[in-house]
């Protein structure tokens, strides 16, 4: 019977959530934004103290790897390892745009070919991954800049669904009446849980001290325009 604690902190959206053998227990979610620092650790206790159960029967905590916000995911890896290095429990790492395409599975009305996860990467750019009807992936994860001409070829002979906050910009861009978008699609810790269990059931651990997020991109540090002396 497996434990399994997950936490998502990739977006704007921060969430953790409970589970054992597969079973939500309790999650606490905010939709705030910039807030993963002060309600991470508080949502952990939370749960903790509503299904009271102490950190040391944690069997794994899962962990949102990437791609996504350079600090969000920091942030999140951080606390997973820490509760880790604490409790002796196991470290999984979830594939964050995987975990968007099962929780669009769940939501789509219409059963599409192909399921394309999109997060917000500033300006026309997203990180994005295309999964089919299996949830098997079918590209590479990347960083596309968003145009006219962007999965055209795909959309030929392809529905495809687009969801994520990198999908509402492309709304007015990607025109086809194979095109349609999943409204209110974000990583989420609760759908993290499948993929969690898959994870520990295969013995698919990280290495604790090691394990680094999936930033896909460098971080760029940006300079305020007005300095302050």
């Amino acid at each position: 019977m497996a434990l399994i604690l997950s936490l998502e902190t990739s977006t704007s959206v921060c969430s953790a959530a409970l589970a054992r053998d597969g079973k939500l227990l309790a999650e606490r979610v905010s939709y705030e934004g910039k807030s993963h620092a002060t309600l991470l650790t508080v949502f952990v206790e939370q749960i903790l103290n509503e299904t009271h159960l102490e950190a040391s029967a944690l069997d794994a905590v899962a962990v949102s790897q990437g791609p996504g916000s350079y600090t969000g995911l920091r942030i999140g890896v951080s606390t997973a390892k820490g509760i880790c290095y604490a409790t002796g429990a196991k470290l999984i790492a979830i594939d964050t745009l995987k975990s968007m395409a099962i929780m669009a599975a769940k939501n789509a009305s219409l059963r599409p070919d192909l399921f394309c996860s999109m997060i917000d990467a500033r300006r026309m750019e997203v990180y994005t991954a295309m999964y089919n009807s299996n949830l098997e992936r079918t590209c590479d994860t990347r960083a596309l800049v968003i145009d006219s001409n962007s999965f055209a070829e795909e959309l030929k002979s392809n529905k495809i669904a687009f969801y994520g906050d990198g999908a509402d910009k492309c709304r007015g861009v990607i025109v086809s009446p194979n095109a349609f978008f999943i409204d209110g699609i974000c990583p989420l810790a609760a759908n993290m849980i499948p993929l969690a269990e898959e994870a520990f059931a295969a013995a698919d651990f990280k290495d604790v001290a090691y394990f680094d997020p999936f930033y896909l991109k460098d971080f760029v540090a940006t300079v305020a325009k007005n300095k302050v002396l």
